[in-house]
């Protein structure tokens, strides 16, 4: 098998110079802090029209409160909405966002959580600490060469047999592709590569799901993998 960084490289049909890793994290906050109110009001109910989504969820948090009691993080939660409905499915949750005006909108909306400024690429959490982490549509600005650092960072603070939930967009038999997101460039990702990828940082995939677009959503199909930490 090719090296990690081989395999991304060969996977992606755009070069990522537009969004280098040494800036794409300051431009997806910026990014997000200049939209934050308007996208908190549009997505605000948008779990009631996504049945295979909350299904994703509940299973998530089902197998999550079968393996034991500990925290759950929701890494990039932006203003909240999906860290407020893993609470409500049982789960001791908390929120983590680059963006700080998201972040206080969801500080406001749901003031009995907890929510922190942070970076995915580098939790301030000890090693096995979560029992779950779910990233909800919050790698898809990675450019793809950092993709597997970051699994690899999920896996770090998971506890053994902790799990993990990823959702994307999915490239329709294509390679990586970029695209273009409004706020920030954006990839698109085969979902037996990301799942690949995955395996490699020590992850066990338990399912995976794939849905058409809505109408009113971006006319790309979407993707969620969900995944054990191996022991």
């Amino acid at each position: 098998m090719a090296p990690r960084d081989e395999l991304v490289s060969s996977l992606v049909t755009e070069p990522t110079s537009a969004t280098e890793p040494s800036s794409h994290l300051g431009a997806t906050a910026d990014a997000y802090d200049a939209v934050a109110r308007h996208y908190a009001e549009r997505f605000r109910n948008d779990l009631d029209a996504l049945p295979l989504d909350r299904a994703m969820l509940a299973a998530f948090a089902d197998l999550v409160r079968t393996t034991g009691a500990g925290p759950v993080a929701e890494l990039g939660c932006g203003p909240g909405r999906i860290t407020a409905h893993l609470r409500d499915l049982g789960l001791d949750v908390f929120g983590v966002d680059l963006s700080p005006v998201m972040i206080d909108l969801a500080r406001e909306a749901h003031p009995d959580l907890r929510f922190e400024v942070g970076s995915m690429a580098a939790l301030d959490l000890a090693d096995g600490k979560l029992n779950g982490i779910v990233s909800y549509y919050s790698v898809i600005h990675t450019p793809p060469q950092e993709v597997p650092s970051y699994l690899a960072e999920f896996r770090r603070i998971l506890a053994p047999d902790g799990h993990l939930s990823l959702a994307f967009f999915e490239s329709e038999g294509e390679p990586v592709t970029a695209f273009d997101h409004k706020l920030v460039t954006a990839y698109r990702w085969p979902i037996d590569d990301l799942a690949g990828l995955a395996g490699e940082a020590g992850f066990v995939e338990v399912g995976r799901m794939l849905r058409a677009p809505r109408e009113e959503e971006r006319q790309f199909r979407h993707g969620h993998l969900l995944m054990r930490a191996a022991k």
